[in-house]
């Protein structure tokens, strides 16, 4: 029964590995998103330099790809543990985990030379099953923060940090805590190193605001 988990977490990286800004800029644009702008292949980049339409249908495939890992997760480890009863299967783990794998597949994308994207977006539809009372909160902080600030990447690092500390609180004292929570701080950081040159930026008070491109 292992080697079923096992291919879930290996599915979760490869479906996170399928990185939509280069597929849906190079769409619109023909060429590729990581020599434009910021050379980041993600949602922001991709309305900077393509336009609002790739922009929104990147961060959409982005949030469907987290959340249909993570849900393939949930559903094998829960399989699993219906059949052998056994603790490390239970369906949690099968859902951080492979939000986990999906995450590393969109920053180190084995089909795009592994230069991928921060893991926001993704992260949307990986909360979405792990937690939708954090991921909720943490669009709420993010949509107000763009709002005040401007600034895509605080915003970005602020629903971060509500997400992971939301998802453990709302987690309770059940089956799976420690094992869930130190999964979801890694996800956390994971966004956070991604954005180690914003956060230089910040500290400088160097960081642009958003402006998306208008396509004519």
């Amino acid at each position: 029964m292992a080697f079923f988990c096992i291919g879930a977490v290996i599915a979760a990286y490869l479906l996170g590995s399928i990185n939509f800004a280069v597929i849906f800029a190079g769409a619109f644009l023909k060429k590729d998103v990581r020599e434009l702008g910021s050379g980041n292949a993600g949602t922001t980049n991709v309305m900077r330099t393509a336009g609002f339409l790739p922009g929104a249908l990147t961060f959409i495939c982005d949030a469907l790809k987290g959340f249909a890992a993570c849900f393939i997760g949930k559903t094998v480890f829960d399989y699993v543990y219906t059949s052998t009863g056994s603790e490390w299967s239970l369906p949690v783990y099968g859902a951080y985990l492979c939000g986990v794998a999906c995450m590393l597949g969109h920053v180190f994308p084995v089909f795009f030379q592994f230069k991928g994207g921060k893991g926001v977006a993704t992260s949307v539809g990986i909360y979405a099953v792990c937690c939708p009372i954090a991921i909720i909160s943490g669009l709420v902080v993010f949509a107000l923060s763009v709002i005040i600030s401007g600034i895509v990447s605080l915003s970005s690092l602020l629903a971060t940090v509500t997400v992971v500390t939301l998802s453990i609180v709302f987690f309770g004292d059940g089956a799976g805590l420690a094992v869930s929570a130190v999964l979801s701080i890694v996800m956390g950081i994971i966004v956070f190193l991604k954005h180690s040159e914003n956060i230089k930026r910040l500290v400088k008070g160097e960081e642009k605001k958003i402006k998306i491109r208008r396509r004519k």
